[in-house]
């Protein structure tokens, strides 16, 4: 691990509703460095979700700080910050946010329809490689109605590496999975992450979290822990212990 990817100075962000104001973040500072993979976790209304969107660029703080990559995010305007957030965030969302017209291949494709840098031949392989990565080169052409939610999932993830972003941002990305496909969604982050990719992750699931190498726990808009996981969980280990459930027997039985 190198020099923080991601820094946060006395981050506030307090929503006004009327004549009542809703602090949901009181001052965050916070560092990660590049090669971490962060699980923040917290209940309802604690500002894991507000802190996330700043992260993502997809809102602005009230106040503080928030340097991605060196630069202050902040200093940008609506369509800087815009294009900024293309080149340098892959997101991956708990609903997957598919089109659901469009195929596998295409819909990997998408974040470099918004590059002129990269041309038709290039994004194709891209998004190809990006697929292959996820373990699903065979399924390129198919829709996502016609993929499970863990391959939907996969998809998700190597269209957010197709930019070749500096960190992964994934919000509750196993929240509609069961727990084996939550733990091949695992084993792919586990996998990046130690080729190097930076990973934030918002998650509720404790269990989920222990995947991760940090866990931040935020409490009323504040950190309320800061912990190095020191013998995180393996999804791959974790996989084959997992027993197979024989669900034409379970049918059968009941």
């Amino acid at each position: 691990m190198s020099e923080a990817i991601i820094s946060v100075q006395d981050l506030v962000k307090t929503y006004h509703m009327g004549a009542v104001n809703v602090h949901a973040l009181r001052g965050i500072t916070l560092a990660v460095k590049q090669g971490e993979y962060l699980a923040i976790m917290g209940a309802s209304g604690s500002g894991k979700t507000t802190f996330m969107n700043l992260l993502g660029c997809l809102d602005r703080p009230t106040s503080g700080n928030y340097f991605l990559d060196g630069v202050n995010v902040n200093t940008y305007n609506k369509n800087q910050l815009a294009e900024f957030r293309g080149k340098k965030i892959g997101f991956v969302f708990q609903s997957f946010n598919l089109l659901a017209r469009t195929s596998a291949l295409e819909n990997v494709e998408l974040p470099l329809f918004y590059n002129p840098a990269v041309g038709s031949k290039e994004r194709k392989e891209r998004a190809m490689h990006a697929l292959e990565s996820v373990g699903l080169a065979d399924r390129q052409s198919s829709l996502p109605n016609q993929l499970s939610g863990g391959q939907q999932q996969r998809v998700a993830i190597a269209r957010a590496l197709v930019n070749e972003p500096v960190v992964i941002m994934a919000d509750e990305p196993t929240g509609n999975l069961d727990t084996r496909t939550s733990y091949e969604i695992m084993d792919i982050f586990q996998s990046l992450n130690e080729k190097g990719s930076t990973i934030v992750m918002v998650t509720h699931e404790n269990d989920i979290a222990q995947f991760a190498t940090r866990n931040v726990i935020f409490r009323d808009g504040r950190i309320i822990a800061d912990n190095q996981i020191q013998k995180r969980r393996n999804a791959a280990l974790e996989l084959k212990n997992l027993p197979v459930l024989d669900l034409d027997n379970e049918i059968e039985e009941s």
